[in-house]
């Protein structure tokens, strides 16, 4: 079982980063509740604006509109867990998720590759998705491991069970995966089941984490609210992940794309406790900005540093895990 180093651990002593003092937090979350509250959300789906409704969100079916009041986001923020199992097939590789604990994983997704043998730059196959994720259970320094590139041999629309086939007969650790819709889901769960030896035990033990991104700016489409609806009810953790772009679906500063960002994220958040308290969910990110002379997404850049360093401060402040891209 994995215990990390912790980072951004407040002492006397060694290197730190203190991103925003905890007033600057509290205004970008006060920010953030204004936002839910009197912009709200897109929510598309008709399970997921009853479960709103029903708790007590204003709902309007006829835009998708909902808006959250902010004792509802709140409420789910200390509802949710602050600790998370995330089992691997062998106990050894168990990783905890917790306050200040660090971890890493590869990332996902390569579209292609150079071929290790032929030299030859081609798309990526089902077994490439096999084989980097047999690297990736040797690597010590791999806590856990997501998909890692995509299986253009098989059909697209059931890629991801390809995906969740490959990668479980080639890790013992824990591995997180976008499915892309619930029936994708439900097939890579009857998957996981059979290898973690049914669903109350892969309720216990899960070996897959899900992945689901809001669409910027401010929406949760059909496809991530049922996501988020199975997976609390199943408890397979969800990482709730935006990808917002500052200057392009997000505003051009940072702190605006950060506000945009956390809303997103906490409406998922919400859905998840509203349909089952305590479900295992996590705050997610992979922002950035857009290049606006090349209209590119530059993941290298230093602003994806330093919103990602600010996100995961404010997963920290809410006592909720995170999980965010490097810069």
């Amino acid at each position: 079982m994995g215990r990390n180093l912790k980072a951004g651990y407040q002492q006397h002593s060694g290197f730190g980063l203190s991103v925003f003092s905890d007033d600057e937090l509290y205004a970008i979350h006060c920010a953030t509740l204004d936002v839910l509250n009197n912009c709200g959300i897109n929510v598309y789906g008709k399970e997921a604006q009853d479960i709103f409704d029903g708790a007590g969100a204003a709902v309007d079916s006829k835009s998708n509109t909902v808006k959250i009041p902010p004792y509802m986001v709140e409420d789910a923020i200390r509802s949710a867990p602050a600790t998370l199992l995330l089992a691997g097939r062998n106990p050894k590789n168990d990783f905890i998720m917790e306050a200040n604990r660090v971890g890493f994983t590869n990332f996902g997704e390569g579209v292609s590759i150079i071929d290790l043998y032929t030299k030859e730059h081609r798309s990526t196959l089902k077994k490439d998705t096999g084989d980097v994720a047999r690297v990736c259970d040797a690597l010590e320094s791999i806590d856990v491991h997501e998909r890692s590139v995509a299986a253009h041999d098989v059909v697209a629309a059931v890629a991801p069970v390809h995906h969740a086939d490959a990668i479980m007969t080639n890790t013992s650790k824990h591995f997180f995966q976008g499915v892309g819709n619930l029936e994708n889901l439900r097939y890579v769960v009857e998957m996981c089941a059979a290898v973690a030896g049914g669903k109350d035990k892969l309720r216990e033990r899960p070996i897959f984490s899900c992945i689901t991104c809001p669409v910027s700016p401010l929406q949760l489409i059909a496809e991530s609210t049922e996501l988020i609806i199975e997976c609390a009810r199943l408890g397979i953790p969800i990482n709730i992940l935006s990808m917002a772009l500052a200057g392009a679906t997000a505003p051009v500063t940072l702190a605006g794309t950060l506000v945009t960002h956390n809303a997103e994220v906490l409406g998922g958040i919400v859905l998840s406790q509203l349909t089952c308290k305590g479900a295992p969910v996590i705050y997610g990110s992979s922002t950035t900005m857009m290049d606006l002379k090349y209209t590119t997404t530059p993941v290298g850049c230093p602003e994806l540093g330093m919103i990602n360093a600010a996100v995961a401060k404010l997963a920290q402040y809410y006592l909720l895990p995170s999980w965010v891209a490097g810069g």
